[in-house]
């Protein structure tokens, strides 16, 4: 860090970030093995250094080596000569592992209501009208005061939707049982891939991803993605759910020196990869508002034509690693590359994308008034940590030495739409048995008014509302956190 900005990389002139401009997004791009990791990794630790903490997704493993100081190597000594990077030394940085799966970190879980059907839809690809009864279920479990917290809520729910859809399509238009049972269907894959560990509580708590350590560096937040990778949209559903949970939770922050947090978003063309059109639109408008809560949103990928061009218009900080252009295709990519930078008369950009060696890339950075910098060759700056994985038994002792393991190393299951329903459907079958007992047994039996009444209110409790009396059992305990926010956020999850 110096009075020039973060010092990113060096060629015939040095090239800086300015921290104040590094929530206007950035993008890293280039072919496989040219050296994207080891930037992104950089960047990471030059946040944390300036006190921003960072989230990443680890999709290979090696990220995870921010956690441990590099060594020695003829090629990074030879760099930090170069550079002339006075002071420079191999140390560790503060990280926080994390895991959907729950094996190579702390637990990280959100409820079914959390991400809201939007991206339900996505998660489950969804057809137009199975979103529309999606859609419907959340609002009705919503009147009902029916907490979706885990898988089995989300079933129960849809099960009870099936069997009363007649009683629902009186209330809030038409149900059809059929696309109720597809989606039940649909909810199979998911629950192959794991779905039944990630979703529930407790669920994750935004500022712990915003925290420094004793020193004042930022906490980088790596999450274990080589098995989640492997389920494309899981992934990149995952991924958009959390960054729209900070635009929705976090208060405007305005102009600042240094941003709130910043994001990585590696793999990003999994993002767009068949998404709908609306989807994307509201992708566009997540990324252009959530810089203004101090967010920095840094998309990874291999060329700037797997971002949509509404979105790529609006990252404001390049880093371009080599590409090849030996198809068609791959020229095309090349151009569109060099078509993003503003031109500097003493470099053939189009040309330099092909040259470049690994460690070496074209840069653009925005100025302290947004303007972004002409295009510059430089050779990346080193990180000082681990070029590498960390071991097994590295990462047991980065999660025993974690001071949130405790938090949300223990599952809680408290009473919601899975219970309420299951009691429910129980009282209603015992009050059926006890009927054909006395009408066995030549008592009386009960009046059919009355139990058609009973079996009203099954239907209503669900279609027109558990919960809506003040003070009710269900309207205290949705006060908290995944309850009581009844107003839809952007992408669907629930804002309070």
């Amino acid at each position: 860090m110096s009075d020039n900005g973060i010092l990113m990389g060096q060629g015939t002139s040095r090239a800086y970030l300015e921290p104040s401009m590094a929530n206007r997004h950035g993008l890293i791009t280039g072919a496989t093995g040219t050296g994207k990791t080891v930037t992104l990794q950089m960047m990471a630790e030059v946040f944390s250094n300036i006190g921003v903490p960072v989230f990443v997704a680890d999709i290979k493993g090696d990220i995870a080596g921010l956690s441990r100081a590099g060594k020695t190597h003829e090629k990074i000594e030879e760099r930090i000569k170069m550079m002339g990077l006075e002071g420079f030394e191999y140390r560790a940085n503060p990280v926080e592992l994390w895991d959907l799966y729950r094996k190579r970190g702390i637990p990280l879980r959100a409820t079914v209501s959390d991400m809201g059907p939007e991206l339900w839809s996505r998660l489950l690809e969804l057809s137009e009208a199975q979103s529309t009864t999606m859609n419907l279920l959340f609002r009705v479990a919503d009147d009902a005061g029916l907490l979706l917290l885990d898988l089995k809520d989300l079933k129960a729910a849809l099960g009870y939707l099936a069997e009363n859809a007649e009683t629902v399509s009186a209330e809030y238009g038409q149900v059809s049982r059929q696309t109720v049972q597809t989606i039940q269907r649909k909810l199979l894959p998911l629950e192959q891939q794991g779905g039944d560990v990630f979703f529930g509580e407790p669920d994750l708590v935004l500022g712990d991803l915003i925290r420094r350590d004793s020193g004042g560096r930022g906490v980088i937040n790596v999450l274990s993605a080589e098995e989640l990778v492997l389920h494309p949209v899981l992934y990149s559903t995952f991924l958009l759910w959390l960054l729209s949970e900070l635009f929705e939770e976090l208060p405007e922050r305005g102009d600042a020196d240094r941003p709130l947090l910043v994001f990585f978003f590696d793999e990003a063309h999994l993002l767009f990869n068949d998404a709908p059109k609306a989807l994307v639109k509201k992708i566009e408008q997540v990324v252009r508002l959530v810089r203004s809560k101090g967010v920095g949103v840094y998309f990874v990928t291999q060329s700037p034509l797997d971002i949509p061009e509404e979105v790529l218009g609006q990252l404001g900080n390049r880093v371009q690693h080599a590409l090849r252009a030996f198809t068609p295709k791959d020229q095309k990519a090349v151009k569109a590359a060099a078509d993003t930078f503003r031109a500097n008369p003493k470099i053939n950009t189009g040309e330099a994308i092909t040259q470049l060696g690994v460690g070496e890339a074209l840069v653009s950075f925005l100025d302290t008034k947004g303007v972004p910098g002409m295009v510059e060759r430089v050779y990346i700056r080193p990180p000082g940590c681990r070029l590498g994985p960390v071991s097994d038994d590295e990462r047991a002792e980065i999660m025993r030495s974690s001071g949130l393991r405790a938090k949300y190393e223990k599952d809680i299951d408290r009473e919601s739409a899975y219970e309420i329903l299951t009691q429910k459907a129980e009282k209603r079958a015992r009050a059926e048995a006890a009927d054909e007992a006395e009408e066995k047994t030549g008592k009386t039996a009960r009046k059919p008014a009355a139990a058609g009444r009973g079996r009203q209110t099954v239907a209503e409790s669900f279609a027109k509302g558990l919960a809506r009396s003040a003070g009710s059992t269900i309207g205290r305990q949705i006060a908290g956190k995944a309850g009581a926010r009844l107003v839809r956020g952007i992408l669907g999850s629930l804002l309070r």
